[in-house]
């Protein structure tokens, strides 16, 4: 009986915090543009939290509950964004199973805390749109030019 009990307190320890140690607190999200050379700016909460140099790049970031906006910038193109959500792991069901059986709760209130039950789209491709040239202005048109009637044509007659 005592060692079932040590064993049940053993796997409820190491099974503690599941995601936590199987997919970690950190990802990294890989981001393309087309036409690639952007460098981009990973936001989260408004707070710069990681850069892409030069695409196709990564970023390492810390998986948390908020979403992630991504903005990149390139010469002669509009500044592209995209919000890569914040979700959950696939893991996390399994870890719900096991945390009521085993933990009592524990191992999802770690993996909560510390972001390891959460994730994003680990691959980002965002197209970019050129700037539109400016419009050539047109050439003015020429004035309509107003003839006089000559003194040789003869008067109209009134109605």
């Amino acid at each position: 009986m005592i060692y079932r009990y040590a064993a049940v307190v053993a796997a409820s320890v190491l099974l503690s915090g599941c995601a936590t140690v199987f997919e970690g607190t950190h990802q990294d999200i890989q981001v393309v543009t087309n036409p690639p050379g952007a460098s981009c700016v990973l936001e989260r909460q408004g707070a710069a939290i990681a850069t892409v140099p030069q695409t196709p790049g990564t970023a390492s970031v810390r998986k948390l509950k908020y979403d992630i906006m991504i903005k990149c910038d390139k010469a002669g193109y509009q500044q592209a964004q995209y919000l890569n959500h914040s979700g959950t792991t696939a893991l996390i069901a399994a870890n719900v199973a096991a945390d009521i059986i085993l933990t009592l709760g524990v191992s999802s209130i770690v993996d909560s805390a510390n972001g390891a039950d959460n994730k994003y789209d680990s691959a980002v491709n965002i197209s970019m749109v050129p700037v539109a040239p400016a419009a050539p202005l047109a050439a003015a048109a020429p004035a309509p030019s107003v003839t006089a009637p000559s003194s040789d044509s003869p008067a109209k007659p009134s109605l």
